[in-house]
C-alpha cells in the first residue's frame, strides 16, 4: 500500500486541496494505474580509488557524473514508459526544449519531495521492484538510497497530473496518517516534521 498526504492550506474558491491519490481514478485503462521505478549508477569503486589516490578533483567529478547519469537515465526511462512500455502517450513527439519544459503527459514524483515528503514510502517501491536484487540498490535505516547516485519514484499517467507542493499539514491528518502507517503519532511527527503546521508536544 502506498500512502499519500493531502494539502490543507486555504485555497481560492473552486481550487481543491491536492493529493497524489487524486491522480489514480478508479476507471479502467492506463490512467487507473500507477508505475514505479528505481535506477542506480554504481561509481563507488572508482570514487574510492580516486580518494585513495588523493585525487579529490577526480572523486568529485565522478560523483557529479554519476548523479547526472542517474538522473538522465530516470528521464529516459520515463520517456520510454510513456511512449513504449506503458505506452499511454505513444504518439508523443517532443523537441528537446519541450522535454525540458516537461510538456509531456504524466509526472514521476519521488518520496521525500514536495508532493510526498515521507521518505519511508521508498520502502514500498524498493520492495515492489525488488530493487536490491535487480539494480543492487538498497535503503539505509534512514531511508537514504545507496548507491548515492540513485533515483526512485512513481509514475502517474493522468492527463491532469502536475507537480505540486504539499505545504503544511495539520495534526488531524498526521494522526490519521499514523494510523494508516501503523505508527505512533510521535513517529509520524518525526518523519513529517518539515511539513507540520504545529509544534509537536515534547515527549520524555
Amino acid at each position: 500500500t502506498l500512502n499519500f498526504l493531502r494539502q490543507q492550506m486555504k485555497r481560492p474558491p473552486g481550487r481543491a486541496n491536492l493529493s497524489l491519490a487524486d491522480l489514480v481514478p478508479t476507471e479502467t485503462g492506463p490512467e487507473g494505474h500507477i508505475g514505479a521505478f528505481v535506477v542506480s549508477v554504481h561509481a563507488e569503486d572508482e570514487v574510492a580509488r580516486a580518494e585513495r589516490d588523493r585525487d579529490d578533483y577526480r572523486a568529485l567529478l565522478l560523483k557529479a557524473l554519476a548523479d547526472r547519469f542517474a538522473e538522465a537515465f530516470a528521464e529516459q526511462l520515463h520517456e520510454l514508459t510513456r511512449v513504449k512500455y506503458w505506452g499511454y502517450d505513444a504518439s508523443e513527439e517532443l523537441s528537446p526544449e519541450q522535454l525540458i519544459d516537461e510538456q509531456f503527459q504524466g509526472i514521476r514524483p519521488a518520496p521525500g519531495y514536495p508532493a510526498c515528503p515521507d521518505h519511508t514510502e521508498k520502502a514500498t517501491i524498493f520492495e515492489l521492484l525488488q530493487a536490491q536484487k535487480h539494480v543492487a540498490a538498497r535503503l539505509t535505516e534512514h531511508f537514504a538510497m545507496t548507491p548515492p547516485s540513485s533515483v526512485s519514484g512513481l509514475y502517474f499517467a493522468h492527463q491532469e497530473s502536475r507537480y505540486f507542493g504539499l505545504g503544511r499539514i495539520g495534526e488531524d491528518q498526521v494522526e490519521r496518517y499514523a494510523e494508516l502507517k501503523g505508527w505512533s503519532k510521535s513517529e509520524a511527527e518525526r518523519w513529517l516534521a518539515p511539513s507540520l503546521n504545529y509544534t509537536p508536544e515534547e515527549t520524555s
